[in-house]
């Protein structure tokens, strides 16, 4: 057992894996702490997507194993975002609709 636990560690993979799973939970924190209802789901093998209803908004959040995040909101000008552009999405949801 060991032997497996330091090999899986050696891997550029697994850190990155904890740090788009630590990236995961401190979002999902910060949803909590801020009383912003969600749901999660997994669509496909690489990500697991954050599901959130808002007033006149539904957005989908789809934090990727290598690290990447994702987000895209549907409205009147959805669209899919990443990068900056998705960490900015994320700061307005928080600003609109934490309670």
């Amino acid at each position: 057992m060991e032997l497996l636990k330091k090999d899986l560690q050696s891997t550029d993979r697994t850190s990155s894996n904890a740090n788009s799973m630590r990236q995961l939970l401190d979002f999902l924190v910060e949803l909590n702490a801020r009383k912003i209802f969600y749901r999660l789901s997994c669509d496909n093998d690489e990500a697991l997507m954050v599901e959130i209803a808002v007033p006149g908004e539904r957005w989908e959040i789809e934090f990727y194993a290598e690290g990447e995040v994702e987000v895209e909101i549907f409205d009147h000008s959805s669209g899919v975002k990443g990068g900056e552009k998705a960490k900015a999405a994320l700061n307005e949801l928080f600003a609109r609709f934490s309670e």
